[in-house]
């Protein structure tokens, strides 16, 4: 009897740590509605999420903004868990990146867009490019693509029919002007504008460099309605939480829509 009582027990006992577990996995699952942690690039989408900060302070919520000053950096914490959701990113490259990377995050909601603009130290008209110029762009494959779409929308260059987002300088199917195309990292193409006679910078660096869309730009992605929105970002697992919902209350209120548009001139704009 004794032996059965205690095969019991071992077994209760089994039962409850199992049980126990499976409770601590799935609450360590959902988002805590009281503290969250959001990543960022420096520049607009910090000063926005610094915003939304204060409008979620009032109700309890507590927000920490991480800021990163690349565009990798983010996806990878956010899938390592040491971002609960991040600010900065297109769908086009959020796609490319689970798919490279086979990240589990994936898009919640829409908040700003940032139309990419091309500059020049040199010129003031885009038609002012020479035979032989040097052009710079991204090198990460859909800001690359975004930017290669720029220059032919442009006129500069056109690319092979049916061209797909992962599209390289390879994918250019006529430059008249024998250009050289350039890739450089994204972060670092405002501090090479110099060296080149154009470049496609997205409009975060731009701004970090004292350039803006309106007053800078020789060429520019349609400011309305513009095609590549950004998006907060969540682990596949949190995109239903609650507290996910209550931010994009504060994304999309009046507040934070009156905020863009005095802050940034038309270099951000909501895309909500």
């Amino acid at each position: 009897m004794k032996k059965t009582t205690k095969v019991l027990g071992l077994t209760l006992a089994s039962a409850l740590l199992i049980v126990t577990a499976a409770c601590g996995k799935e609450e360590a699952k959902t988002l805590r509605t009281e503290k969250i942690t959001i990543g960022v690039t420096g520049g607009p989408h910090q000063q926005i999420n610094e915003e939304v900060k204060k409008l979620a302070e009032k109700d309890g919520l507590e927000i920490t903004i991480k800021t990163f000053n690349d565009y990798n950096t983010p996806n990878t914490a956010l899938d390592e868990r040491d971002l609960d959701l991040n600010n900065y990113q297109t769908l086009p490259f959020l796609e490319q990146q689970v798919k490279d990377k086979g990240y589990k995050i994936e898009d919640a909601f829409k908040t700003v867009a940032f139309p990419m603009g091309i500059y020049a130290d040199g010129i003031k008209d885009i038609k002012e490019l020479k035979k032989g110029d040097k052009i710079a762009v991204p090198n990460d494959p859909s800001n690359e693509y975004r930017a290669l779409k720029l220059f032919e929308a442009a006129g500069v260059i056109k690319l092979k029919e049916g061209v797909e987002e992962k599209a390289t300088k390879k994918d250019v199917a006529e430059n008249k002007l024998d250009l050289e195309i350039v890739e450089l990292e994204a972060s670092q193409i405002p501090s090479q504008l110099g060296e080149v006679a154009a470049a496609a910078i997205n409009t975060n660096f731009a701004m970090g460099a004292g350039l803006t869309i309106n007053d800078d730009a020789i060429f520019h992605e349609e400011i309305e309605n513009n095609p590549y929105p950004n998006y907060v970002v969540v682990r596949t697992e949190n995109k239903d939480d609650e507290v996910v919902k209550q931010l994009e209350k504060y994304f999309h209120s009046d507040e934070i829509r009156q905020f863009i548009e005095e802050e940034f001139n038309g270099s951000v704009v909501p895309a909500f």
